[in-house]
């Protein structure tokens, strides 16, 4: 899957005529998908439901047509638990079936290597590779937006998504697409990526924030890269981050340099990378070539994965089970006194591993104590202990979709210490960091 060879200059003329129509494309927001700002919480309705959409080819009407997208379900897919939902985009000439297979790299490269990375990860995450009309994003009339927001509809009333961790990316025509959506559903998507794109599909709106994300190549002959900086002036002015001139690499150089704006609006953040090579979503430092090991997967799920849901899994009374051990939070003994320092230890269902998380985002074992940060604190290696429920914010918790738990007051993850998995390894709080010792489902 070499997207580059795939774009010819001559394809690229026609892109650039597409690009001068493109902005007047318009498409007006449909009321039935539901907005879903930074930071409001929602589960979709299809949560806590036998789902109704399997892995595969599915075909939808839109706009009165017959379209078709591709869903690729995680294998560990919980029906309580509110997903990420991330859709990928082809360029111009490709296919819906490229973005979900991975082409010549396959698995690897499948959805621009997100998918590789989410389940390396143990991040469960839905993917949608949609297919476009004439393989390519025109978006006339605003049909192509119109087609995310019936799949959109048809995934969340059949899948449990968390609807704050909606997300778009899309190389050249399918970087212009997510380009389109953040311009047109910054209310219904969390972030976009945009690989090499330009303005090609419309930018109906255009006006509100959305964390965005644009790559694109010194040398890019087929959408210049003066294009790619246009789109991300944009959300520069929406989000209003400081504007400047980031550096890029020198050409020649065959490296990358990724610059976070500054300034921006909490929760908008706007990155640019700017790497010598051209039209390429996958460029690799040190060489003219490009493959599934690029560092823009990397960087794309850094961005995608920094935003945290609120929104709690449906579970509320349960095990607190860690992804990486498969062992459970344990209190050693049933001890109930005052400092108790929580544990992992293999899963038996005893009431010193059955934990609540209520309504005042507590996390109760025998009903009455409280995982709570040891002294109040907020520092790495602050042992996670019981305590009195006193209702203090060093007992409260924000169990999040990726997985993780993250102390109100602290902001720090639960950790299991040195990333051990064995019986007695103790629990703490770490700054966050992605790892699989830091993620748990709380199971009935």
């Amino acid at each position: 899957m070499r997207c580059r060879s795939l774009v010819t200059p001559l394809v690229a003329a026609a892109l650039l005529v597409m690009s001068a129509a493109g902005t007047a494309l318009s498409s007006s927001p449909d009321a039935s998908v539901s907005p879903s700002r930074a930071g409001a919480a929602a589960a979709s309705a299809g949560c806590g439901k036998a789902p109704t959409l399997t892995s595969g080819t599915h075909t939808i009407s839109s706009s009165g047509q017959n379209r078709s997208y591709i869903l690729r379900i995680p294998a560990d897919y919980d029906n309580n638990r509110p997903h990420r939902l991330v859709f990928g985009f082809h360029w111009l000439g490709g296919t819906a079936h490229d973005v979900d297979s991975g082409g010549a790299d396959g698995y690897n490269w499948s959805y621009y290597g997100l998918r590789r990375l989410a389940d390396s990860a143990n991040d469960s995450t839905i993917f949608v590779a949609p297919q476009g009309l004439d393989n390519g994003w025109a978006n006339s009339g605003g049909r192509d937006v119109t087609f995310v927001d019936d799949m959109v509809r048809q995934i969340e009333a059949g899948l449990c998504v968390d609807t704050t961790q909606r997300f778009a990316a899309g190389f050249s025509y399918g970087g212009a697409m997510s380009y389109a959506l953040a311009c047109s559903r910054a209310t219904v998507f969390r972030a976009v990526a945009v690989y090499s794109g330009a303005n090609l599909s419309g930018c109906s709106g255009g006006g509100q924030p959305v964390a965005y994300m644009g790559l694109h190549g010194l040398r890019d002959n087929v959408l210049p890269i003066s294009a790619g900086r246009e789109l991300r002036d944009t959300f520069v002015r929406n989000n209003g981050c400081t504007p400047q001139n980031p550096p890029e690499p020198a050409q020649g150089s065959l490296t990358h340099i990724v610059t976070a704006y500054s300034g921006c609006d909490a929760g908008y953040p706007v990155v640019w990378a700017a790497f010598d090579g051209g039209h390429d979503p996958a460029p690799i430092d040190g060489s003219t070539g490009g493959g599934w090991q690029t560092w823009t997967s990397g960087e794309v799920w850094r961005f995608f994965t920094q935003f945290g849901s609120s929104t709690p899994p449906p579970t509320s009374t349960g095990t607190l089970v860690g992804r990486q051990s498969g062992r459970c939070a344990d209190i050693p003994d049933y001890a109930t006194t005052n400092g108790t320092q929580a544990q992992l230890w293999d899963c038996h269902g005893g009431t010193n591993q059955q934990w609540t998380y209520t309504d005042d985002k507590q996390l109760t074992v025998y009903g009455n104590k409280c995982l709570t940060a040891s002294g109040n604190g907020t520092g790495d290696g602050t042992a996670a202990v019981i305590w009195d429920c006193n209702g203090q914010p060093s007992q409260q918790w924000d169990i999040n979709a990726d997985g993780t738990i993250t102390g109100v007051q602290s902001g720090l993850c639960l950790d299991a210490v040195g990333a051990n998995t064995a019986n007695g390894t103790k629990i703490q709080l770490w700054s966050c960091w992605g790892g699989a010792n830091q993620q748990w489902d709380l199971q009935s």
